[in-house]
């Protein structure tokens, strides 16, 4: 069997509270979101999900083959709490109560990928070992994220990657949002920074925003506008993104059409709160409408 793309990251219990004090309690993470918008656009996908042994009921709601899954063993499963205060949820304070062991080289299933995609959440999920271990077995691609979001007894900050210049040209694709890519790079306009993180090594660059997500892959600047009608499934929107347009690069689609894709499948995610449920159909159907 092979697979267009391993996806490798912890899932997470979360605990959300809204700007009303409303409470939510669910599964999350950056492996939780990127998954089934990778398999709802074709892709045939293998998720390799770091989480306690006791928590198999998160393995269980992915709702995939086993023969697909794997789970990472660690010592716990991150747990992540989100308070939200705007309607739109671009206002937020995150905290982290426990954290994952982080995911090793010889951790990853002996499977066939075209592509490994780090789906990290915090620093020290992916060591450098892992990074390099991967990059001998095919492409590589990652999330800002878990390079920048560091737990810092409980409360997360952000600090730049300290060896971003060594393991940059290791990724064939990085997605960061616009905050991240200012950290990296210290240029507040995202298309100078997607750039200036190719520049640096990175073969592809997303750069998502509430307004537009962008690419830049060293021939041209590609941007694509997020049209939701609704934000009440904002959280995970960088993930679903990303998850579809790896998904749709793997088979095959160019950089415009993949952008179009992935930003209309998280358009259409962000009405409807949790990961993406519906088909590649619905996300044609609603390029057709918003889109042409």
């Amino acid at each position: 069997m092979r697979y267009d793309l391993m996806i490798v990251g912890p899932a997470t219990r979360d605990e959300n509270i809204d700007y009303t004090g409303a409470v939510d309690r669910s599964v999350g993470g950056a492996v939780t979101f990127c998954t089934p918008a990778a398999r709802a656009a074709g892709a045939k996908v293998f998720a390799a999900v770091k989480i306690a042994p006791a928590d198999t009921d998160i393995i269980d709601g992915f709702g995939m083959d086993p023969a697909d899954i794997a789970l990472l063993g660690s010592e716990k499963t991150t747990l992540m709490r989100n308070e939200y205060f705007t309607a739109d949820r671009e206002r937020r304070k995150s905290g982290c109560a426990a954290q994952s062991d982080p995911v090793l080289p010889e951790e990853i299933p002996d499977v066939d990928c075209k592509l490994y995609h780090l789906a990290g959440l915090l620093y020290g999920d992916f060591p450098n070992a892992l990074i390099e271990s991967l990059h001998k077995k095919g492409l590589v691609s990652a999330d800002a994220q878990g390079f920048l979001r560091h737990n810092e007894n409980g409360q997360l900050c952000f600090h730049d990657w300290a060896d971003k210049m060594q393991y940059l040209p290791y990724m064939d694709f990085l997605k960061t949002d616009a905050a991240e890519a200012e950290i990296l790079t210290g240029l507040s306009d995202r298309e100078a920074a997607a750039k200036q993180l190719y520049a640096w090594g990175a073969k592809e660059v997303m750069v998502s925003h509430n307004s537009e997500i962008l690419v830049y892959d060293g021939h041209g600047t590609y941007t694509c506008p997020i049209k939701a009608r609704n934000l009440s499934g904002r959280t995970g929107r960088g993930d679903t993104t990303f998850g579809s347009y790896l998904a749709m690069r793997m088979l095959g689609a160019d950089v415009p059409a993949a952008l179009q894709y992935a930003t209309a499948c998280v358009s259409l995610k962000m009405e409807t709160p949790g990961p993406f449920a519906g088909t590649r159909a619905d996300v044609e159907a609603y390029i057709e409408q918003f889109y042409k």
